[in-house]
């Protein structure tokens, strides 16, 4: 084959990169757009629903990037944050595409309910790959499987302060022992600019019937990803729906999908072993720390009242390390999360 034969052929294939539509669920984004849609998850064992979708094809070929919001219908940051992304990124500036599914738990949201969808009461971060005919959580995961993760390179799993929940910054990155996907979402969670970030030891496959969430399916699939957390007690602070979006902005900038730098966080802090200290029994709760503080070992965190008022227990840190989060909420039932500490860790070698 001449050079000017290859010349043709690679330009041939350059205009047809160029040329191709993209269609998630009932939204087809051609070269340079967005479109918006759903994806349709049928009846099954109980109600269907359709999921929000918006596709943001750019106007050159490259990375196509999941990002995922609202698991957790009343963490409002995440949802605004990427509602707020997909309005600022034009698609003549992108490389590659976006698949932005800014609400995933459209009960959760729609009913206020915490932490699952209530019409199954299952948690929507603990099913992948889901079931084609199990419940709605289950049947959205598969749907949420099938037309995302399997055409995505790339995944942006965003979370933040439910409203039970009081919580510092953070990110997730996985330790899979996979060297190519965990070098690649080491960049990724050090350009996102989190400086916390917790190591997820992925090592050891999850026990049958999980728990597998959207990011663990995901590194299963060989998906790079990244998880952000920023939120208090599902407020929707400026400063944290902005740190999620230019944490995210930067994940795009660093997989050269669109232009400038990067740099990644200077100095993170690692964090593992987290260990959550939980409710002996109803009551009322008072925090004694705040969700960027630092415990000792034995330090008194909180306490705990009966519904008069009077002290029934004192809250202890069992470890020393970094607040994770804590309650936000002084109602209080048996197993309730109190308070989240991760102990300082080395982390992986950059």
């Amino acid at each position: 084959m001449s050079g000017n034969t290859r010349i043709v052929i690679l330009m041939a294939l350059c205009a047809f990169a160029r040329a191709a539509d993209l269609t998630i669920g009932s939204a087809t984004a051609h070269p340079g757009e967005k479109a918006t849609g759903v994806l349709t998850v049928p009846a099954g064992v109980d109600a269907a629903t359709d999921i929000p979708v918006i596709v943001i094809n750019g106007a050159a070929p490259g990375p196509t990037l999941a990002l995922v919001a609202g698991a957790h219908g009343t963490e409002y940051a995440s949802i605004l944050a990427l509602h707020k992304l997909a309005q600022s990124v034009e698609p003549a500036s992108l490389t590659g595409a976006l698949i932005v599914l800014p609400l995933l738990n459209v009960a959760s949201f729609s009913l206020v309910v915490p932490h699952v969808n209530p019409v199954d009461g299952k948690n929507m971060n603990r099913f992948y790959p889901g079931k084609p005919d199990g419940t709605q959580t289950e049947r959205i995961s598969w749907v949420v499987t099938r037309l995302v993760l399997e055409k995505c390179d790339y995944l942006i799993d965003l979370h933040g302060g439910d409203l039970d929940e009081n919580l510092r910054g953070y990110a997730y990155w996985a330790d899979t022992g996979n060297a190519r996907l965990d070098s690649t979402s080491l960049g990724m969670v050090l350009a996102f600019g989190l400086d916390h970030i917790i190591i997820q030891k992925n090592r050891t496959p999850p026990p049958p019937g999980g728990p597998v969430t959207i990011s663990r399916q995901a590194g299963s699939m060989g998906k790079p990803s990244v998880v952000a957390e920023a939120g208090h007690a599902g407020t929707t602070a400026a400063a944290d729906v902005d740190a999620l979006v230019h944490g995210s902005l930067n994940v795009m900038r660093h997989l050269r999908m669109l232009p400038g730098a990067a740099p990644p966080v200077e100095h993170p802090v690692w964090l593992g072993n987290a260990t959550v200290v939980a409710a002996e029994g109803n009551g009322v709760f008072y925090p004694l720390v705040v969700p960027d503080a630092y415990v000792q070992k034995g330090m008194r965190v909180g306490y705990v009242t009966d519904y008069v008022g009077e002290k029934t227990s004192d809250v202890i840190a069992p470890v020393t390390g970094a607040v994770i989060y804590i309650r936000a909420v002084p109602s209080l039932k048996k197993g309730d999360t109190l308070i989240d500490i991760g102990e300082v860790v080395e982390g992986p070698a950059r």
